[in-house]
């Protein structure tokens, strides 16, 4: 696998860019954002890329920033969404803000992007919304605590109890912020039962 590419800039456009590597050059397929921070040509560049393999071709997509490609990998796992689509809905959006659409389910600013219908936007928040609240929450929590017995405990006995991960993580997390996540599992459980 091609981590990534760094090399002289011969050519840029807005969908694709021309990567000059020790004598080979490279055409890689970019997003817009990724375009908007290039260098002038003639300039050294470094991409993040992703190599797609076909039965008929090899295709490189490349990305400035950690979060477009991992947001990128995240869209081609959802099924029917190939890296053309990707690509669109990553020049049409930020990360951030694509994460906000699928958290708050809001299928109405999904099916604004390019290529997306109510279907594909519904089928993308299925398959996602799990993935970037569990990520969010690790984040905002730090590793630390979401490595605690306490929380990992109370988390496993919500969703015995039939809660969704997503909504499990949702309720610890508020509890923390308001300084609700205190004693021993059990009570942290009976107060986030009251919540949901």
């Amino acid at each position: 696998m091609i981590h990534s590419i760094r090399g002289k800039l011969k050519e840029k456009s807005p969908t694709q860019v021309v990567v000059e590597v020790g004598g080979v050059s490279f055409r890689i397929a970019v997003p817009v954002p990724t375009f908007d921070r290039l260098p002038e040509a003639s300039k050294e560049v470094e991409l993040l890329t992703y190599l797609n393999v076909r039965e008929d071709s090899l295709d490189l997509y490349g990305f400035i920033t950690e979060d477009e490609l991992s947001l990128f990998k995240l869209l081609i796992s959802v099924n029917k969404i190939g890296p053309k689509l990707a690509m669109g809905i990553i020049s049409a959006t930020t990360p951030d803000e694509f994460k906000r659409r699928i958290i708050a389910d809001d299928v109405g600013a999904l099916t604004t992007l390019p290529g997306i219908g109510p279907k594909t936007a519904k089928r993308i928040i299925v398959e996602l919304k799990e993935k970037f609240v569990t990520t969010d929450m690790e984040k905002l929590l730090g590793s630390t605590e979401t490595g605690s017995d306490e929380f990992n405990d109370a988390l496993a006995v919500l969703t015995s109890l039939g809660f969704s991960r997503v909504d499990a993580y949702r309720v610890l997390t508020n509890m923390k912020k308001s300084g609700e996540f205190e004693g021993g599992v059990e009570k942290i459980v009976r107060v986030a039962l009251t919540k949901a």
